[in-house]
């Protein structure tokens, strides 16, 4: 299967991947960081519940769709990526909310095909949630 962070259309495949198994813990953070986590939390339900729609309107930033053609085309590609899915586990390992409150970074370790795999999931504040524009 190809490794879905290579393609950088889809600048969230990987986490994409990353996704399905046991639910994201978010407990563990507080305030602005538990906001965070919420948001790649409900990725995770999103992608397991394979809704294209929520993924593109609720969880991607606005950019990420824009830079994938649009809604429909989001829709199309993030479907083509779920049908790609390993089971594998997601968890959160930190949390950084920059000075600014309009961007924070989250690192994120995943088990893809047996290797352990560090991201990091970048994510803007646009308007009052928190959406995911980046992987790395």
């Amino acid at each position: 299967m190809r490794r879905l962070a290579t393609l950088l259309t889809v600048p969230l495949a990987g986490l994409l991947l990353s996704a399905c198994g046991s639910s994201v813990a978010t407990s563990n953070f507080k305030g602005v960081s538990h906001d965070v986590a919420q948001t790649l939390a409900s990725l995770q339900t999103h992608v397991t519940a394979a809704e294209e729609k929520k993924i593109c309107s609720d969880d991607l930033a606005t950019e990420v769709v824009t830079r994938l053609g649009g809604a429909k085309r989001c829709e199309s590609a993030v479907k083509h990526q779920l049908a790609e899915i390993d089971s594998t586990t997601f968890t959160i390992e930190s949390i950084h909310v920059a000075a600014s409150g309009t961007t924070a970074t989250a690192e994120v370790n995943s088990v893809y095909e047996g290797k352990k795999r560090n991201h990091t999931v970048t994510l803007l504040k646009q308007g009052t949630e928190w959406k995911i524009s980046a992987l790395s």
